[in-house]
């Protein structure tokens, strides 16, 4: 709408000082000949806009001009939870409230917090996303979010490690982890094992209104081939905290991910490199390692998955770990060695300059 136009436009020259027609016309997304007509509207409406001409000219506010039409939409002051995560309020389909709520919320402020809020966005900024790989396709993401915040019901098609399966979702909150959007919903009719892992990180049980018991369950929404947001609404479980239920449910997943444990002989290196290589688990590990031996090394206890997934991951380490227990565990990375070394062996010796 127009009139949303003028008012960041309004708000722009407010909080950034001197901007140019192009500048304008980049923020606002409209073409240059629109913030001319722009312009014009706000001289026409009483509001002091100053032209300055030449290389370093634009449009300016009077010297001690401020608008005081501040006020949030509800859309608005909601995006606000996301303003140090604007990549992902974007995905939502809240990127332009966002936007908006900013320039209001720095608009609003005196001038002295109103420059620190400039300079913490300049210097600080948060990225969600992990490293070294793309983000996920989401083309759902918005109709999922309208659905958490309508308490609509979703019917989905939905992809799991055992094949595609159909369900009708309660949609209880969306988490973002890793750069990998969840959505945490409650199915009444799902039976087995939905979640994106293949394992049931639910954890919770309760009764929707009017429709009996359903297990609360976590679904990778990248996963969501079809979605439809259904008309029927639902009531959330009384006393529901997402936040709980995620720290709860991703502790037990790790728990069933790591249902081993292996006592190790780490190196210095090692015991820097544990929280990278393991996650969570490594950090702890290495925070509970035992006294420095005669070399410096120290045992510590370190979950690990399947035997099979544990050699590979502890050959990450090199000679900078040893298997001390369990014995099969120890067993298997030697024979992965073993096989290692006869498959590079003539390599290495024809590198050495020998037959």
């Amino acid at each position: 709408m127009r009139a949303d136009r003028l008012l960041t436009l309004l708000l722009l020259l407010q909080n950034r000082g001197r901007m140019t027609a192009p500048e304008l016309a980049a923020e606002l997304e409209v073409s240059v000949r629109t913030v001319y007509r722009d312009i014009e509207a706000l001289g026409a409406a009483g509001v002091p806009v100053l032209a300055d001409r030449g290389p370093l000219g634009g449009y300016r506010l009077t010297d001690g001009y401020r608008t005081r039409l501040t006020g949030l939409t509800d859309a608005e002051a909601g995006s606000l939870f996301l303003a140090g995560v604007p990549g992902p309020a974007a995905e939502l389909g809240l990127g332009a409230e966002l936007a908006t709520a900013r320039l209001k919320m720095t608009a609003a402020l005196p001038p002295g917090p109103g420059e620190r809020a400039r300079r913490v966005q300049e210097r600080f900024h948060l990225d969600a996303s992990g490293w070294f790989r793309q983000a996920d396709p989401v083309p759902h993401l918005a109709q999922v979010a309208e659905a958490v915040w309508e308490q609509r019901t979703l019917r989905v098609r939905y992809r799991r490690w055992g094949g595609e399966v159909r369900r009708e979702l309660r949609p209880l909150g969306l988490v973002l982890k890793s750069g990998i959007w969840y959505v945490v919903a409650r199915a009444p009719e799902a039976a087995g094992t939905d979640t994106d892992t293949g394992t049931d990180t639910g954890g919770g049980t309760g009764t929707d209104t009017g429709t009996g018991p359903g297990t609360i369950r976590t679904y990778r929404v990248s996963r969501f081939l079809e979605l439809e947001i259904t008309q029927e609404t639902f009531e959330r479980p009384a006393g529901f905290d997402l936040a709980a239920y995620w720290s709860r449910s991703a502790r037990q997943l790790e728990d069933r991910l790591y249902p081993w444990v292996a006592r190790i002989r780490a190196s210095p290196q090692a015991l820097r490199l544990l929280p990278m290589r393991f996650g969570g688990p490594g950090a702890r590990a290495a925070a509970d390692a035992g006294p420095p031996d005669a070399e410096g090394w120290r045992e510590v206890e370190l979950p690990v998955e399947t035997t099979a997934v544990a050699v590979g991951d502890l050959l990450r380490m090199g000679t900078d770990a040893e298997v001390l227990d369990p014995p099969e565990l120890r067993k298997a990375v030697a024979a992965a060695v073993a096989s290692l070394a006869r498959r590079y062996g003539t390599e290495t010796d024809c590198s050495n300059g020998s037959a």
